[in-house]
């Protein structure tokens, strides 16, 4: 057990907020316990090419905080970890952390991948969307904080009783450790911190857009890993049906969002993450023209009007205001069709594209539901963590000493995240000057 004073913090979610959160309260003073379910800090942000308006490299931003957030004395790294419980009160909970087993030694990997070289066993590869596939054991992403390798438990083969052990054959650092076991850890701390973060809403409920049958329709953060560097293709546009490099794209916004067969609310980064897209994919093949069909044009950060119209005048970038309603494929050439209803002329219309990407709705994180019930946190109809004053005490919860940040409290871009963040970490150090 881990036992320490008031001004100790635990902060759950390891994405830009939770950094953010943790780093502004380790150089406060403060201990910080960081727990992410991932095998890596980073959260959905490390998953992108670019950040809008500026086009600015994502990584570039991300990785020095997350290296800050790990060398920080005042900072414990608790990754491939969660929550399980917290009892007691503000200034004094208690909270009792699973740490799963890797089965591999943190402390003797050194990174160098070899394991994941030799090893026999590929799936499918989730952090990249789905596009292409990583080993049993593998890092989470390249840049990865910890930079230690984890073998995962439901394919590997010798965790599921088979021959195999190659990766322990070949590893010369001696890491590999398949007797490790998961591991329950208890903290003291005064106030807690949810900044749980988001995930992608499944658009294969919406069967009348093709995903999953029309090989050419992908969704947004596939097409985001596509156009990343360290994504599948190594930063290549192509086609999935045939590979071929795509001239036209389509863009369809608010899949699954402001529905009230699916997400009622707005999920506010749709129109922005998508005229970033166009514009990068015209970087990437200058000849290449995108259309963006969206319901009413929501860009209302700094400069997001201005960056709408540089998509339109610089990045051949054109946009319709309209209704998708269905999607189909054309048999002679594989390329799909979208049927929409122009609202600005109130025709129903046909264009068919190389590819079409399909923005769908941004939802709270699975576990968002399991750790606030864990911790007694009442949530809204949509799973987002609800502000009883919302004007007056932004980041409060219904428990004292629990505040929340980021997107677990409802939709927001990285900025307004960073911002929420940094606001959350001010509010828990004001609440435990006060105990």
């Amino acid at each position: 057990m881990f036992r320490l004073n008031k001004n100790t913090v635990l902060i759950l979610g390891g994405g830009i907020a939770g950094i953010q959160s943790s780093i502004d309260l380790a150089n406060m003073g403060k201990k910080v316990f960081l727990v992410e379910e991932k095998p890596s800090i980073g959260g959905a942000m490390a998953r992108l090419d670019k950040t809008f308006p500026t086009n600015d490299c994502a990584m570039c931003i991300l990785a020095p905080k997350m290296i800050e957030c790990a060398n920080h004395d005042n900072i414990t790294l608790l990754t491939y970890s969660k929550l399980i419980e917290l009892t007691g009160h503000s200034g004094d909970f208690k909270a009792k952390i699973l740490k799963k087993a890797r089965y591999v030694d943190s402390d003797k990997c050194v990174g160098c991948g070899v394991c994941a070289e030799k090893c026999p066993t590929k799936v499918e590869d989730s952090f990249n969307a789905g596009l292409g596939t990583r080993k049993a054991i593998y890092k989470y992403f390249p840049q990865a904080v910890p930079s230690t390798f984890v073998i995962d438990p439901d394919h590997c083969r010798v965790l599921n009783g088979k021959k195999c052990g190659v990766c322990e054959k070949f590893c010369k650092a001696k890491a590999i450790n398949f007797k490790q076991k998961d591991e329950e850890i208890t903290i003291e701390v005064g106030a807690v911190i949810m900044a749980t973060g988001l995930d992608l809403y499944g658009v294969s409920a919406l069967k009348e857009y093709g995903w999953g049958t029309i090989k050419n329709v992908l969704t947004a953060m596939q097409f985001e890993r596509m156009i990343c560097a360290s994504g599948p293709t190594q930063g290549h546009l192509k086609k999935p049906s045939d590979g071929e490099e795509p001239k036209n794209l389509a863009f369809i916004q608010c899949v699954g969002s402001r529905d009230v067969r699916h997400k009622r609310y707005c999920s506010a980064v749709c129109c922005m993450h998508a005229t970033k897209e166009a514009m990068l994919a015209h970087e990437h093949v200058p000849k290449l023209t995108s259309t963006i069909f969206y319901m009413d044009m929501r860009a209302v950060g700094k400069g997001f009007q201005d960056y709408i119209q540089r998509a339109h005048d610089e990045y051949a970038v054109e946009y319709i205001r309209s209704r998708p309603g269905q999607i189909t494929v054309n048999e002679e050439t594989g390329n799909p069709v979208i049927h929409f209803e122009d609202t600005t002329t109130r025709e129903l219309k046909t264009r068919e594209f190389d590819m079409v990407i399909l923005a769908q709705a941004l939802i709270p994180s699975g576990t968002n539901t399991e750790t606030a019930d864990n911790m007694g946190v009442k949530m809204d109809e949509f799973g987002f963590v609800g502000a009883p004053s919302e004007p007056l005490d932004p980041f409060a919860t219904n428990r004292e000493g629990i505040f929340a940040c980021g997107f677990c409290q409802g939709p927001m871009d990285v900025p307004g995240s960073v911002v929420r963040a940094s606001g959350a970490a001010s509010r828990v150090a004001e609440s435990l000057a006060l105990l």
